[in-house]
């Protein structure tokens, strides 16, 4: 299991007490009381260096607490899937359709805030083929094979349901229009080179490059579909908590959403200092980090209306695609307190 662990900068000030005095503290008792501990709240997160700079203030120490203090892991996502029965984090980063698929085993998930929702610039959940492919449609893939990062993610039933409803596509891994195969996201741009798939769709960082390279080409932006089509943008991730740990623990919970979504807006008023920071570890380019804030993805650190209605839609999608029998309202599962986004 990979994960990485942070817990915030602390900062001390030296205290310089004269000789007299201390010896006349000591003498009555009356050295300094040692400082309150602070609440710890764990927090499992994707392991993603784009995660990373929206967390970057936490890490830095600079979006702080006197109340608590974050105890971090970003983990891979067997990892998380693994964690979410097991309660051993506070809180957890995990996929929309997790919530259904939860209650469905008598396991209550409470939302805390959204987590990955689709930038503004729609750039997210492409059909990727290559420059020089036969392809100009989505129709013209039927019978041929699409690779695909996670066949049961969130991110892919969002697009699953854009090729359903907007293209008029069967879905179905059995019997569909498409042959799907899950492969490696790191894998999946190689296998598009070399022909072992006809289509692909890639995690954001892949996305990025293909569309930089200019020997690749889209046929569909789903994210973009999926706004046209019913007037929201994709959420596939939320923060989540268990209603026992939230009933123990409230106030601890209510200061660590401030301190994320504190997190989150330092990173988008600071992207490009933030973007470098994270781009020293090799994996991202500072550039990436600022598109993928606005193009690919958004961690919101908050809920919106327009979150808990794409709640809604996709689980419904999910209905009606076979995957849940019975669909949540998103208002019995976000936390009342939760911070809310106009």
């Amino acid at each position: 299991m990979i994960e990485r662990k942070f817990s915030p900068v602390r900062r001390r000030t030296p205290v310089r007490l004269g000789a007299g005095l201390c010896a006349g503290a000591l003498a009555l008792g009356l050295g300094a009381a040692p400082a309150a501990a602070k609440e710890k709240v764990t927090y499992g997160y994707l392991i993603d260096p784009a995660l990373e700079g929206v967390l970057y203030a936490i890490k830095q120490g600079i979006v702080k607490s006197d109340k608590i203090e974050i105890d971090g892991k970003a983990l891979a996502i067997p990892a998380l899937i693994q964690s979410t029965p097991t309660k051993r984090f506070d809180v957890l980063m995990n996929a929309v359709m997790a919530i259904p698929l939860a209650a469905k085993r008598g396991l209550k998930l409470v939302v805390l805030s959204s987590a990955l929702r689709a930038g503004k610039g729609g750039l997210g959940a492409g059909i990727w083929v290559k420059k020089d492919s036969p392809y100009k449609t989505m129709a013209d893939l039927k019978g041929k094979t699409i690779g695909n990062y996670a066949l049961r993610a969130t991110g892919t039933t969002w697009i699953r349901l854009a090729l359903l409803k907007k293209y008029k596509l069967n879905v179905s891994y059995k019997g569909g229009d498409m042959n799907w195969v899950q492969i490696p996201a790191p894998a999946l741009l190689t296998a598009l080179e070399t022909g072992r798939v006809d289509a692909a769709t890639l995690i954001h960082s892949q996305a990025y490059k293909a569309r930089g390279s200019g020997t690749y080409r889209v046929l569909a932006w789903t994210n973009k579909d999926i706004r046209e089509l019913y007037g929201v943008d994709t959420v596939a991730a939320v923060n989540v908590t268990y209603p026992e740990k939230l009933a123990e623990r409230p106030e601890a919970f209510r200061e660590f959403n401030r301190m994320l979504y504190e997190s989150v807006q330092y990173a988008v008023k600071n992207s490009d200092k933030v973007g470098a920071a994270i781009a020293k570890g090799g994996k991202i380019s500072a550039a990436y980090f600022k598109a993928w804030l606005t193009d690919y993805s958004y961690f919101p650190g908050a809920v919106s209306d327009a979150d808990m209605k794409a709640m809604e839609t996709i689980w419904a999608g999910a209905k009606e695609m076979g995957i849940l029998k019975k669909v949540p309202k998103a208002a019995d599962v976000v936390w009342e307190h939760a911070v809310r986004e106009k």
